[in-house]
């Protein structure tokens, strides 16, 4: 009888209820080895790879690519390696499953899939007998423990995994497997195969793609950091039909429409911003800004290094310094409580295939305008590429939308909870102005305070708007 175990939706975060299976990266009834990729989930924000934690097969994948699962729901059915279920076998463990401890999976698994849960042994009796065997003063976690006593495991011989050698769960899980056979079988070569790619600028992932599929990654040009080659790239190579086809050709006939299915991302922000305009009481706060001296500066950098940040990174810098000067912005809104904070965490709204994202600059008030222009654009393009970790996308004690690279004069952003406050910035736009008694033109730019009236007053968020546009109207200050 085949030692069938459960792979079930990881769950990552506190806040994670359900994911998307964006693809299979191993077919079924294909063996893989300890290392291999195995899937791709999608949870609100980002894309996570999912390793396989010993050699094993898939002799059914239930989830379908694009599906969306519920946290510790089944999604495959795994096998061992050599292995052979017969189907009858397959749909008996798919009919006995029950979802796991989402609970003790999220403390289990950490960035790695949940623990598989192997079929309940028809002789248990002599796993309550090795319970005594478990000192009471043993390095053991709980769950490990509880797992441990109910299996019979002699946890004597586990080396623990965890902090100071504490046995954890996954320990005793891997211990409770079934020995595997060693020897037999074709020769296998053993030659380094990426003693090859040592040249090639590319993420080891990509690199170990690229080895799985055979993609020649000297023909890819990258699109990461730096133009180097990431996993996206090299998974373009391997499923050309599928990344190529545009949206737009598939526009619906004239007469009829079409049903888009919400992607988890999509979802996440419906949820919030509908609570956020539905439940937080929006003022506006509108100001022009003149930044031809802001111009200037960049140009002169410009100049005299061959490149220069965005207006969009001395934007940044400017609201992380008048955040410092007005505390009473500087906040997040929880309940009845109001969060004031010691440095300016900004978040930066970036666009990317799948929906809004913001992910934040922290200490912004520490960095440079060059800096801040570093640390844009390598989190936008994590952002895009789906690679942001939790902690880079969470949180923030304020938030920038431009929209002004799109052509747009001026507009009201909704607030991203549970920040207080976020800036709207438009296009600069030469206008004619009066200077003194003399008409001249100048560049301008309408920015668009929204504010949570629950906490921040009118007068403290014109006195912001005011220190800003004063930051940028003389940006000699931003490069102090």
């Amino acid at each position: 009888m085949a030692d069938l175990r459960a792979f079930a939706m990881p769950k990552w975060g506190i806040e994670m209820t359900e994911g998307v299976v964006a693809d299979w990266m191993v077919a079924e009834g294909v063996p893989f080895k300890k290392g291999d990729l195995l899937a791709l989930i999608e949870t609100d924000k980002i894309t996570n790879e999912v390793e396989a934690e010993a050699d094993g097969m898939f002799p059914r994948l239930i989830a379908e690519t694009g599906g969306t699962y519920q946290v510790g729901e089944l999604i495959a059915v795994l096998a061992g390696p050599g292995e052979t279920p017969s189907d009858e076998e397959v749909d008996a463990f798919i009919a006995g499953f029950t979802p796991a401890n989402t609970q003790v999976a999220s403390k289990a698994a950490g960035n790695a899939p949940p623990t598989p849960r192997p079929v309940e042994a028809p002789k248990a009796a002599p796993a309550k007998a090795a319970a005594a065997r478990i000192a009471a003063d043993a390095n053991i976690s709980p769950a490990a423990r509880a797992f441990a006593e109910d299996r019979g495991i002699d946890i004597a011989g586990i080396g623990g995994s965890g902090p100071n050698g504490r046995i954890t769960f996954q320990d005793v899980q891997q211990a409770s497997l079934p020995s595997v056979a060693v020897g037999g079988g074709a020769p296998v070569d053993l030659t380094p195969i990426g003693n090859a790619l040592d040249d090639v600028y590319a993420s080891p992932l990509a690199k170990r793609l690229a080895a799985q599929h055979g993609v020649d990654l000297a023909k890819l040009s990258g699109t990461g950091p730096k133009n180097r080659i990431c996993k996206a790239d090299v998974l373009a190579m391997v499923k050309p039909a599928a990344d190529a086809v545009p949206v737009v050709l598939g526009r619906p006939a004239a007469g009829s429409s079409e049903i888009v299915r919400m992607s988890p991302m999509r979802k996440a922000i419906a949820r919030a911003l509908s609570h956020s305009k539905a439940t937080i009481p929006h003022f506006y706060l509108r100001s022009k800004v003149r930044i031809d001296a802001m111009l200037a500066l960049r140009a002169q950098a410009k100049a005299a290094t061959g490149e220069a940040p965005s207006i969009n990174d001395y934007i940044v810098r400017a609201c992380a310094l008048a955040l410092i000067r007005h505390p009473d912005v500087n906040i997040q809104v929880h309940g009845d409580e109001i969060h004031r904070f010691g440095s300016a965490d900004i978040a930066v709204a970036v666009a990317t295939d799948k929906g809004l994202i913001t992910p934040i600059v922290k200490q912004a008030e520490t960095l440079s305008v060059s800096a801040i222009s570093r640390t844009v654009k390598a989190l936008a393009d994590k952002a895009r590429a789906g690679g942001l970790q939790p902690e880079e996308f969470q949180g923030g004690s304020f938030s920038i939308s431009n929209l002004g690279m799109f052509g747009i004069d001026q507009f009201d952003a909704i607030i991203n909870p549970p920040q207080g406050a976020i800036l709207a910035v438009g296009a600069g736009v030469r206008q004619p102005i009066e200077i003194g008694n003399a008409l001249a033109f100048a560049t301008i730019v309408e920015l668009s305070l929204s504010c949570d009236h629950r906490a921040i007053d009118g007068a403290v968020g014109a006195e912001f708007m005011r220190t800003l546009k004063g930051l940028l109207e003389e940006p000699s200050s931003l490069t102090a």
